[in-house]
């Protein structure tokens, strides 16, 4: 037995060197690199620990409160709503610099540093703390500041950009849009002009992606893109600049005597209306007028080109009049080619070789580019005599048959004018000018049975 006290008395003591470095040695140093981590943040709190926030520049204070998680109202100088992205921006600059050295641990002497007289100071509260920083000059690297630390007077030097916290001013953090929406919450979208309206309805609430159809003056289907972008450039209708109720807001409204049009979104949750005008046509500046007790706002003009659309350019101006998965027989005419596809139960076949093997896919994308093809131009709203353009003996002609028997699109195609084709289409009345490409992509018979290279009898 005595043998082994030499064993047991090695396992006893590597066993209390375990125990000592797990409670003691351990926490220890945990301690300090959570102690050397604190160091090493401007501010003693968390993101989600801020309440509140005061920022003091040279053109005045500007107070924050946080009405609920994420959202911000300004409560000085003025009350009004918080431009969020501005606010938490900032917040998280804050929250996220570090200290890069400690310059002086009792400041004295602040001048060298920009912080004697500060661009800006920042009062940041989180519940019953509070911790006030004072931003000075740039350090010696770009993207650095020095900053004082009110709480122990410390000048440190931070990765705090100057972007975040200089040139700072109450516009900066009003908000500025103009509108709040998600583009799936709304139901319709009304375009008032002077002289009509427009009417967009939103088919597909409840799913990812809004599907929309014009409802008035014409029920037709709209042009998703065309549509989609008007609801981003609705996202984008931003305040260049804000003229609050008093004197120069009752001049300007004086001013605004003709609307260039009024934006209605419709929603579950209520309605929100925009009003654009011109008022000055030389300089161009463009106002827009939410409510009549609101503010007036100074917008990008170029914003009321991108709003006033015709109804043409909201239509869908794929001209042929079927959607592709629609069509159950393409008649193709040209002066090189004449023939009919057919899809049998998914597959196309020729009219006249039903036995043959047709390419799925070459088929499939020549059909979908038939379908597919959109207006460019229109040249004129009504029927018009077709000759002069070509369209009364076509280059091309499609017809296309839907799966309930009824022929229900066509596709014409006539001279070419520029870059430009004329054509008309069954799903526009009018002549319009369409992209040339697709006569120089109409198969032949022989490349719609022409094998895949690699299959077997090919050669290949």
């Amino acid at each position: 037995m005595t043998r082994y006290w030499p064993t047991l008395l090695m396992v006893l003591v590597l066993a209390g060197l375990g125990g000592y470095l797990y409670l003691v040695e351990f926490p220890a140093k945990q301690r300090e690199e959570k102690r050397e981590s604190e160091l090493k943040h401007i501010l003693p709190f968390s993101e989600t620990a801020i309440t509140g926030l005061s920022i003091t520049t040279a053109q005045g204070l500007i107070e924050f409160r946080q009405a609920e998680r994420g959202k911000w109202s300004i409560v000085a100088p003025l009350q009004t709503d918080a431009d969020n992205l501005e606010v938490m921006t900032l917040i998280r600059a804050l929250v996220t610099g570090t200290v890069t050295r400690t310059v002086e641990d009792q400041a004295t002497t602040l001048a060298p540093f920009g912080l004697e007289q500060p661009v800006t100071t920042l009062t940041i509260t989180a519940g019953t703390q509070q911790e006030t920083i004072s931003i000075g000059d740039s350090g010696p690297l770009s993207n650095t500041l020095y900053v004082l630390r009110a709480s122990d007077r410390h000048v440190l030097l931070t990765s705090l950009a100057p972007k975040d916290f200089i040139n700072k001013s109450l516009m900066t953090f009003r908000r500025k849009e103009l509108l709040r929406f998600v583009q799936n919450d709304v139901e319709r979208v009304r375009l008032t002009y002077p002289t009509t309206e427009i009417v967009i309805y939103n088919m597909t609430n409840d799913k990812p992606r809004p599907s929309w159809k014009i409802r008035y003056p014409i029920e037709a289907e709209a042009d998703q893109n065309e549509v989609r972008s008007l609801m981003f450039r609705l996202e984008d209708l931003k305040a260049l600049g804000i003229i609050d109720p008093g004197p120069e807001r009752d001049a300007v409204a004086k001013t605004l005597t003709t609307l260039k049009v009024k934006v209605t979104l419709h929603t579950a949750a209520g309605d929100q209306s925009v009003r654009l005008y011109q008022p000055d046509s030389q300089s161009g500046e463009a106002i827009a007028e939410t409510t009549p007790d609101a503010p007036l706002y100074r917008i990008n003009p170029a914003l009321i080109k991108d709003l006033t659309k015709e109804l043409f350019n909201l239509q869908d101006k794929r001209l042929l009049g079927l959607d592709y998965t629609d069509i159950a027989m393409l008649s193709v005419k040209t002066r090189e080619h004449q023939y009919v596809l057919i899809n049998q139960t998914g597959e196309w076949v020729l009219e006249d070789q039903t036995s043959e093997k047709v390419s799925q896919e070459a088929a499939d994308l020549f059909v979908s580019r038939v379908a597919n093809l959109p207006a460019e131009e229109r040249v004129m709203k009504q029927s018009a005599p077709l000759a002069p353009y070509g369209l009364l003996s076509p280059v091309a002609e499609f017809v296309a048959t839907g799966k309930d028997g009824k022929t229900s699109g066509k596709l014409t195609l006539g001279n070419q004018a520029g870059n430009l084709r004329y054509a008309t289409g069954q799903r526009l009345q009018g002549v319009f000018q369409v992209r040339p490409d697709l006569l120089t992509q109409i198969p032949s018979k022989t490349e719609l049975l022409a094998k895949p290279h690699g299959t077997p009898g090919t050669g290949h």
